[in-house]
């Protein structure tokens, strides 16, 4: 073989590998860099999470160990789940056209969160709760009593679509336990609503009445994990609060598939959603005045 021919068949290999690595890699969203990890009080009080009923789904039988992370709650006893059927997918927002700051919204973005049923022991445990995000901050503390767990919320990506590795590392870590809270009292205020998430991103604008409280999602650990400690201290601090929401159905079903995120659940299998109403808006809360670091 001449020395041109030989290096001729060599770039023809190469391109081929290359080809079939391309091919394989599953789809990530561009990002124009590595992304430093943002500050708790900063990612926290920024993520606020629209929650659509989905269609029934029942996942393979699976036991997840949960230990809480935050350290207002770290006295609760840790617990076993099975998790039940699925019953939301939520997904990030924008309230009232104000954006995450830069540096918050690369990460935000790509936090969704399929919620499972789930049972547990009541806990029977008073919090006092104030608002964290900038445009809430004049509503006035609450304080609220915790009784059972009802859903687990945990990370998953959309149509196959991952974020960049950095953005990952943080998002895989999101597990949330929803506990209903007592007392109900609605909050009646209207908020004007846009999806972050680049698959959504094409789903309208639109307006939201708040109404009720109804759970507090509080950071958990899955199946003693490790968790790196740059990524937990800001799960850590991840408290969001669940109201009833009052606002358009989407003009026809939405098609999703779903895969999770995290690798302890990555064994089970694509998901297919279908969401149409939502029903619910998670609002990032503080409990007992203790403040995520700034």
């Amino acid at each position: 073989m001449s020395s041109v021919l030989k290096r001729g068949w060599v770039a023809t290999v190469l391109m081929g590998l290359v080809a079939g690595l391309t091919a394989a890699a599953p789809a990530t969203a561009a990002s124009p860099g590595i992304q430093a990890m943002p500050s708790p009080l900063r990612f926290v009080s920024h993520l606020d999470l629209e929650c659509f009923k989905t269609n029934p789904y029942q996942p393979p039988q699976t036991a997840i160990f949960t230990r809480h992370l935050n350290p207002v709650l770290a006295h609760l006893p840790n617990e076993t789940h099975v998790l039940g059927p699925r019953e939301q997918l939520c997904v990030p927002v924008a309230k009232n056209n104000v954006l995450p700051p830069a540096g918050v919204l690369e990460f935000v973005r790509f936090v969704d969160l399929s919620c499972y049923k789930i049972q547990g022991a009541s806990v029977n445990t008073q919090l006092n709760l104030r608002h964290l995000n900038p445009q809430l901050q004049n509503l006035p503390p609450r304080n609220v009593y915790l009784t059972v767990p009802v859903q687990l919320c945990v990370p998953v990506i959309k149509n196959g679509l991952y974020p960049p590795p950095e953005i990952r590392q943080l998002a895989m870590y999101i597990d949330l336990k929803c506990y209903i809270e007592q007392p109900n009292a609605p909050l009646n205020i209207g908020l004007g609503l846009r999806h972050l998430n680049p698959v959504l991103a094409n789903l309208p604008a639109h307006e939201a009445r708040v109404t009720y409280n109804r759970q507090l999602c509080v950071p958990v650990q899955k199946n003693n994990q490790p968790i790196p400690p740059e990524v937990l201290n800001i799960v850590r601090w991840i408290d969001l609060e669940k109201f009833d929401i009052i606002t358009p159905a989407l003009q026809a079903p939405f098609n999703l598939t779903i895969n999770h995120l995290n690798p302890a659940l990555a064994h089970l299998p694509t998901e297919q959603v279908q969401i149409q109403q939502a029903t619910q808006l998670m609002l990032p809360v503080a409990k007992n005045n203790v403040i995520p670091p700034a």
